[in-house]
């Protein structure tokens, strides 16, 4: 199974510089933001008349005057505010948080678009996922309830303690002793925090990664009768998160039970110390409440701060992931050349390559070099791992090549732009991936609006036809998961109908008819014949029946062109093909075709 390599943050620093570049994705939306904000500050302030109000009632009934009414109407208005003015506040900071997690989410999605093979050897695909949903939803929770909850504490700090100390100053500073202690205990449990929160999303990707895994290879497992071998597996990796999460837990657990506890003393002390002021006449009984009353208003967001902190902990976790991703350059850079030309016309002319992949001693491609004239065929051959798939990618640069290496009609590659390159060079690859879509979109994946004639010409073309209209919905017959309702040569004439209807001026198939019987093979082949007359194209394949049609064929083994001609004349050799010929011609068998491979290795 494939794991992320995010390393788990050794600071604090590096979470919070993360969080600080969210604000780039907020900006744009600030000013909502700040009118939330703006919102919740005259929010505190109705919410601080409750208490003056009732203090003005109780100490006028503590005189023996009941006349209370304006006080109780002043409640009963701000009460209302309020209520309308916090609505207005969550509103406007709760769509702030929405419009950034959609923002994030494409713009993810965006980066992922330009990242190559090397990228995706990395990082699993359950990882991403993980990083889409779980890590991007906790940020559009920290900006729509942690924001709220730290502006309220803020505020209700602030008014609190201003009202606190205008109504008994000797008992407000009686509260700030423990205050250090609350902020050193903060400290020390936020940096807690931070590591066990890099740990829980670290193993909720690896949870993905391993569920994403084991639904795409379920067939295989069923087929080896590895079922419960892999729930055994499932729920070590269930393990590691659950543990990792309960961890978690009880950093927050200890913070969310000593807030509570710290109000609890505040409770404590105001009670003993303030009652004496009120017997003694020195604090009146109303203000002692309404004292009483803004001590909870700034215990009450306290009880909470092991939440927040929490929150931002794990946000600042998950920007800090988000960000790996969107740092990370393209494997392949899109800087064309503006005098290359706009059209394509088929030349392919490849000098001196070579290709080593990263961490291999072996050279994939070593000093191959072929040359394609518009029209002309050219067929690859060669045993698994000869280098075949690795030239086709960087002609089409899903591999970049060295510079100075391939050229399109005698334009480098890497001059042209990608998107043009990779629409005018069309290449169906060895893996027929299919859509989970209607097969009508799955053969005009690239242009949507094609003409439903050119898609049956395509479909006729790839021998297709007749199989779509043996479906009930034709082609809009929904295509499942990788196009699992399909067989292996529907598949593979499904992608190939989807290759030959761009009509692209290169057209490269990686062995695109490894599925499909003889017949329906030469039907393909004498299609692209009448189709591709003006046209180049470049195919691999293992089959000589297929080879034998191409104008020039290229025989690899370990990354090294060993045969080069025409079929007569690589026949006339007597090497490597035409052995493999006449293995093909009497039928042999797969151990014949071994020998032959370890013969001519």
């Amino acid at each position: 199974m494939t794991e992320s390599t995010l390393e788990t943050p050794k600071s604090r620093l590096s979470i919070f510089a993360a969080l600080w570049r969210i604000r780039l994705f907020i900006n744009p939306y600030r000013q909502r933001l700040f009118a939330g904000i703006a919102a919740f500050g005259v929010a505190r302030i109705f919410e601080a008349m409750v208490p003056v109000l009732t203090a003005v009632a109780i100490n006028r009934m503590a005189e023996g005057n009941f006349q209370v009414g304006w006080p109780v109407i002043g409640i009963f208005v701000a009460v209302v505010a309020r209520y309308m003015v916090v609505s207005l506040a969550r509103f406007n900071v709760r769509r702030v948080g929405l419009t950034v997690a959609f923002d994030l989410r494409q713009r993810l999605y965006q980066s992922l678009q330009l990242q190559g093979a090397e990228f995706f050897a990395q990082y699993s695909i359950g990882d991403m996922m993980t990083r889409a949903v779980a890590d991007i939803a906790l940020i559009q929770r920290l900006i729509s309830m942690g924001t709220i909850l730290l502006i309220i504490l803020v505020y209700a700090t602030v008014v609190g303690f201003g009202f606190m100390l205008y109504y008994s100053p000797s008992l407000t500073l009686l509260l700030l002793p423990p205050m250090p202690f609350v902020f050193l205990y903060a400290q020390y449990s936020s940096r807690r925090m931070g590591v066990a929160s890099a740990e829980v999303q670290q193993r909720l990707s690896d949870l993905g990664a391993h569920t994403q895994e084991n639904l795409s290879g379920i067939r295989t497992i069923q087929a080896m009768v590895q079922e419960q071998n892999e729930v055994k597996r499932f729920a070590k990796t269930n393990q590691a998160y659950a543990d990792s999460f309960y961890e978690q837990g009880q950093i927050n657990s200890a913070m969310m039970a000593w807030m509570p506890t710290l109000a609890a003393v505040c409770s404590l002390t105001i009670l003993g110390y303030g009652g004496n002021l009120v017997l003694s006449g020195e604090l009146p009984v109303g203000d002692f409440v309404a004292f009483f009353m803004f001590v909870n208003m700034v215990v009450q967001p306290f009880r909470v701060a092991g939440f927040i902190v929490n929150l931002y902990q794990r946000a600042g976790v998950a920007s800090t992931r988000l960000f790996e991703v969107f740092d990370r350059e393209p494997e392949i850079a899109d800087s064309p050349k503006t005098d290359a030309p706009a059209h394509i016309s088929g030349a392919i002319r490849v000098s001196d390559l070579s290709y080593r992949y990263p961490g291999s001693e072996q050279l994939a491609l070593d000093r191959v070099s072929l040359t394609l004239n518009p029209g002309e065929t050219i067929a690859i051959m060669g045993r698994v791992g000869a280098g075949k798939t690795t030239l086709l990618k960087q002609i089409v640069r899903l591999i970049d090549p060295a510079p100075q290496r391939i050229f399109i009609d005698d334009v480098e590659v890497a001059d042209y732009p990608l998107s043009q390159l990779r629409s005018q060079v069309a290449l169906v690859p060895q893996d027929p991936f299919l859509f989970a879509e209607p097969l009508k979109d799955n053969l005009t994946y690239d242009d949507p609006a094609r003409a439903l004639d050119a898609i049956w010409q395509a479909a006729t073309s790839a021998d297709l036809k007749n199989t779509i209209e043996d479906f009930p919905d034709q082609l809009d017959t929904l295509i499942g998961e990788r196009g699992v309702t399909l067989s292996g040569g529907q598949k593979q004439r499904a992608t190939l109908a989807r290759g030959l209807i761009r009509n692209a001026p290169i057209l490269i198939l990686d062995d695109c008819f490894s599925a499909v019987d003889t017949e329906t093979e030469e039907h393909i082949l004498s299609e692209l014949k009448r189709l591709r007359q003006r046209q180049s194209t470049l195919l691999v394949s293992h089959r000589v029946s297929t080879a034998r049609h191409a104008d020039q064929i290229l025989v690899l083994d370990r990354g090294q062109i060993i045969e080069q001609g025409s079929h007569a004349e690589l026949l006339a050799q007597g090497g490597y093909y035409a052995e493999l010929e006449r293995v093909q011609r009497e039928g042999g068998e797969e151990e014949d075709l071994q020998n032959l491979r370890q013969r001519w290795s």
